[in-house]
């Protein structure tokens, strides 16, 4: 069963939970997955890929809107979105530990051959397509610089 359908049976399982958090969330998802299916260009398929990158974009959005509403002293509407950003990560793989992410990044670089900070680009290529979804870019690259310095 591949994402889409995952999602899809979900939905119908909040809906008999009535849980509504839940239902919002997924159905958010669902649209997300239906826009990348019907895009112009798309070939109608949504590989899981495809789907992980979705899901990591959307779950960093509610991260991202429930810190602004924390800022905004709205703490009703923050944790909606905590609560949202919950479920979405809940079909992503477990992030990357500090000492796997660096492992990882040891790795690429031994691969890549770079030696000094003037290769970070190049590390950073590599890196991003390696950890899509597995860790965060800003974490990723604050590693690289860290290792390369």
């Amino acid at each position: 069963m591949n994402l889409f359908d995952q999602v899809s049976a979900d939905i119908k399982s909040a809906m008999l939970a009535k849980d509504k958090v839940r239902l919002e969330a997924l159905r958010g998802i669902k649209k997300e997955f239906i826009e990348a299916k019907t895009a112009k260009g798309a070939s109608g398929d949504l590989s899981d890929d495809a789907a992980m990158k979705i899901l990591a974009k959307m779950a960093k959005q509610r991260r991202e809107t429930a810190e602004i509403y924390a800022q905004q002293n709205r703490p009703e509407l923050a944790e909606t979105e905590l609560a949202e950003a919950a479920v979405i990560e809940g079909y992503l793989p477990s992030p990357l530990t500090e000492e796997e992410l660096t492992a990882e990044l040891k790795k690429i670089i031994a691969e890549v051959g770079a030696t000094s900070a003037k290769e970070m680009g190049r590390v950073m290529g590599v890196a991003s397509k390696a950890l899509a979804g597995k860790a965060d870019g800003k974490a990723i690259s604050a590693k690289v610089k860290e290792l390369l310095a």
